[in-house]
Order: C-alpha cells, then structure tokens, then sequence
C-alpha cells in the first residue's frame, strides 16, 4: 500500500467544505443557536484562508505568523464543535 501525500491546501479546502454542510445542517435539523453554528463556520473556513495566505508570505515571519493565526482557528473550530455536539 503506497502512501499518498496530500497537501495542506487541499485538506484545508475539504475541511472547510465539511464544516460548510455540517453548519447547514446545525442551523436547519437541529435547531442549534445561529450564533453558535456561525463561529463554527467562521473559524473553521479562516484555517484553509489563512494556510493559503501563507503561501504567498512577503516574509518568513509573515509566512509562520499566517500557520499561527491557522493553528489558533483550528483551536476555536474544536471549541465550538465541542459546543454544537452538546447542543
């Protein structure tokens, strides 16, 4: 079995598209609040925006503060996930 690598953009992109359908079905099956299923899709979709912003970085400081800025979205995305799943 070869391993196939993917990119970070990709996993990103698809990420951010599962996030999309997962918040659609939050705000339409199961009644969780707006506001909850809207931080959920905002800091979910900022991860792939940010990885990709990285990639034309005018600088190395600028290019690891854009990873940073995608690690601390991802963070958020796990809190409000945690927060729809005890709705």
């Amino acid at each position: 079995m070869s391993y196939q690598q993917v990119s970070i953009q990709d996993r990103t992109k698809k990420f951010a598209v599962r996030i999309v359908k997962a918040c659609i079905w939050l705000e339409e099956e199961s009644k969780v609040l707006g506001t909850l299923a809207n931080q959920l899709l905002r800091s979910g979709t900022s991860i792939g925006a940010n990885c990709s912003e990285a990639q034309s970085a005018q600088s190395r400081r600028d290019f690891i503060s854009k990873y940073q800025i995608a690690l601390k979205e991802a963070r958020e995305t796990k809190y409000w996930r945690l927060g729809s799943d005890r709705s």
